[in-house]
């Protein structure tokens, strides 16, 4: 059993260059690594945290004895037992760091599991999790990610995309702050005085830094620890600051009262004048000094503020495409990628129509256009209607619903296919365009994806893994390696050369051709021998995908959370990775029986034939996807609901199948009867033929006629 040290005391004291015994590191750095202590008589340095996150180091002698109940012969007995024991981090030996997860076997110091991502936690029996096992957070849906974001211990700006170096506060999720500086805080202010910068909330926010490895010593804050650290508070300004100052005594000479009492500023405090000096009354009381006066009316008043809008204003005229349904906040649905995306659909009666006419080769620009409109609001639903597709057949195909996804769809792939993006078809990462950063592309780019994902367009299918882990931190904590970055540009191979290189010449050779690339990089270091080829290429796949895409990839989160669909992907990144990375499958025949649901007839004597069609159109489906009918199960779906794939955010309304009867029952009735469809109501009107073979050719003669026309 271990306990936390509960005072500052200990036996020994500190030393500043000794290695420690068990991690061999002379670091000293309180709040990242613990106290350094030393055993004088036993020539012994240990650090504090080491002893805690040991495996087989125990407190086993009280708080006195030994370093702070830790026994030296169990400490020199765990240096032995780690000497055998190799870190996965830097290669050496005397790793006692390991793996909480007992299938896990990585084994690190505790300096080098800090480097890299390991995450102790200093509560219960003081566990320690890799990478791979370790705990990580959610963003939560009321996050405003387009708001700029600071570290709110440091205040050096940071990318709000959680990661193991970047924690948020898990109570009023606004409060962002850098691993080290919130480890550095907590260490300073104590158990008693760490909470939340931003909300000052403590229970939540300790227990979550808890969960997250954060230590936090149980003594008084250390500015609490100073002597006579506030004794300055309890002095009184009394030194008269008028310009010419007529007490004999000096200026800072203050009576009991009359003219050469000294009074002070009645706003700030910090100034103070001889009543005599500044031509007061005699019992005057109350003075402002000159610098508050100009603030002020002239007679110690707060001066009036002026009146500034409490809206927030965006860095462009935008705003409407960021507004969210109201129950975003509030709700948190859960379920397939449909069922979510569906949540986000705006009620019909704020979907007023909005009408576009457009062409099927200009329609990213129409979109652009629309987009930027004075008049645009994504709540609004959209009437599409194509200048190129003017043939009708049961209708015009060519407008409403149909045209809607059939444009959407379009856009998708115009926008794939824009320079906004890099790389081969379904693997895109976000390219650099200065003109599209001016233009303001990138957050047009992810606004109408994310009206195309809610509003009925097939799956996105395009981000790379490395991109969609950009956005939205998935799968978290995992570093990006070369594999990640786009294939065949300048700079990729450089760094693959880089990566490449089996010597230190050789590395040295690749970068000086890359110099120019490494100085902007920030990674010109001298490399002193091959060991060091890792981190710098990390480094450089780091800046590439990440430090020089920070604006790109900040504009294009605040295109994405046009109807909240950003939000609602960082709530659920799992289930929306196949939306943005996968390309759409085709949909199998058990999926389109499982879609459209069947609505028998009331009337009792149509039943039994509406039954029977109802398995026949089962069986067909399944004949479909064998290749034992003339059409195939894309052709259905396009004849039904006049679209080639299955949206992401699912058919709306939900399919169904009504039946059509023979208004008789002569001979060949059957074979005339035609299945129709309903497109914008998604319903199929199948025929209750009395057998199969009367079924399937009257489905082939009508698919394949209409599935014609619209080709």
């Amino acid at each position: 059993m271990k306990r936390v040290r509960h005072s500052r005391g200990g036996t020994g004291g500190k030393l500043e260059n000794e290695s420690c015994v068990l991690c061999r590191s002379s670091e000293d750095d309180p709040a990242l690594f613990g106290d350094k202590m030393r055993v004088q008589e036993h020539n012994l340095s240990v650090h504090y945290f080491c002893l805690l996150t040991s495996c087989g180091v125990y407190q086993r002698g009280k708080e006195g004895e030994g370093v702070l109940g830790f026994l030296v012969d169990d400490i020199k007995r765990e240096s032995r037992r780690s000497a055998r024991l190799r870190c996965c981090v830097c290669k050496k030996k005397g790793a006692c760091v390991g793996c909480n997860v007992t299938s896990c076997r990585k084994m690190v110091h505790f300096p080098c599991g800090r480097q890299h991502q390991f995450i102790s936690q200093f509560t219960g029996d003081f566990p320690s999790y890799c990478p791979d096992h370790s705990p990580s957070q959610s963003v939560c849906v009321t996050s405003d990610l387009s708001l700029v974001r600071s570290c709110s211990v440091c205040l050096d700006s940071l990318d709000p995309v959680l990661s193991y170096h970047v924690l948020k506060c898990p109570s009023c999720h606004g409060s962002w702050f850098h691993r080290d500086c919130v480890q550095r805080q907590a260490h300073s202010a104590g158990v008693f005085f760490f909470r939340c910068t931003l909300c000052n909330n403590k229970e939540e926010y300790q227990e979550e830094m808890k969960r997250m490895g954060i230590y936090m010593p149980e003594r008084d804050a250390s500015w609490e620890l100073e002597a006579h650290a506030y004794s300055e508070l309890l002095e009184v300004y009394s030194n008269c600051d008028a310009h010419f100052c007529l007490d004999d005594c000096g200026r800072a000479h203050s009576a009991q009262g009359g003219w050469f009492q000294v009074i002070r500023c009645r706003l700030c405090g910090s100034r103070g004048t001889h009543r005599k000096c500044s031509g007061l009354n005699v019992d005057t009381q109350d003075w402002a000094c000159p610098d508050c006066a100009k603030a002020t009316d002239g007679r110690a008043s707060l001066a009036a503020s002026p009146q500034v809008s409490t809206r927030r204003r965006s860095r462009l005229p935008k705003s409407p495409l960021s507004s969210s349904p109201p129950s975003i906040s509030c709700k948190r649905p859960s379920g397939s990628p449909e069922e979510l995306l569906r949540a986000l659909v705006p009620p019909r009666q704020l979907r007023a129509r909005l009408q576009v006419e457009v062409s099927q080769e200009q329609a990213l620009a129409a979109a652009v256009k629309l987009l930027r409109g004075p008049d645009f609001d994504p709540a609004r639903r959209l009437s599409v209607r194509f200048r190129d597709h003017q043939r009708a057949f049961h209708g015009s195909p060519w407008s409403g619903d149909t045209a809607r996804k059939y444009f959407f769809k379009v856009l998708v792939q115009q926008i794939q296919d824009s320079p906004l993006f890099e790389g081969p078809d379904g693997c895109k990462n976000l390219a650099l365009d200065s003109q599209a950063l001016r233009d303001d592309q990138y957050f047009d780019a992810g606004c109408l994806l994310a009206l195309a994902v809610v509003y009925g367009a097939p799956h996105v299918g395009f981000f790379s893994p490395a991109l969609y882990q950009c956005l939205f931190n998935f799968p978290p904590n995992r570093s990006l390696s070369i594999a990640h970055m786009t294939p065949d540009t300048h700079l990729s191979r450089q760094v693959l050369r880089m990566a490449q290189a089996e010597s230190v010449e050789q590395l040295r050779d690749a970068m000086a051709a890359s110099k120019d690339f490494l100085e902007v990089a920030g990674c010109g270091r001298p490399i002193g021998s091959l060991q060091e080829q890792g981190a710098l290429v990390e480094d450089l796949v780091s800046f590439l995908l990440i430090a020089r895409m920070q604006l790109p990839l900040q504009r294009f989160r605040e295109g994405l959370q046009t109807l909240g669909v950003f939000e609602q992907v960082q709530l659920f990144p799992a289930a929306f990775s196949s939306v943005f990375c996968q390309a759409e499958l085709q949909p199998s025949a058990q999926t389109l029986a499982e879609l459209f649901a069947p609505d028998f007839s009331p009337q009792e004597e149509r039943v039994g034939r509406e039954t029977a069609a109802a398995g026949y159109w089962r069986h067909f489906l399944f004949e479909c996807e064998a290749g034992r009918s003339s059409v195939s199960l894309q052709d259905l779906l396009r004849f039904s609901t006049k679209s080639e794939r299955l949206p992401a955010a699912g058919l709306l309304p939900p399919p169904s199948i009504s039946f059509l009867h023979p208004p008789g029952s002569a001979p060949g009735e059957e074979e005339s009867l035609f299945p129709q469809s309903k497109p914008d109501q998604n319903v199929l009107l199948l025929p209750a033929t009395s057998s199969y073979q009367a079924f399937k050719k009257c489905m082939e003669q009508a698919v394949s006629h209409q599935v014609h026309l619209l080709l």
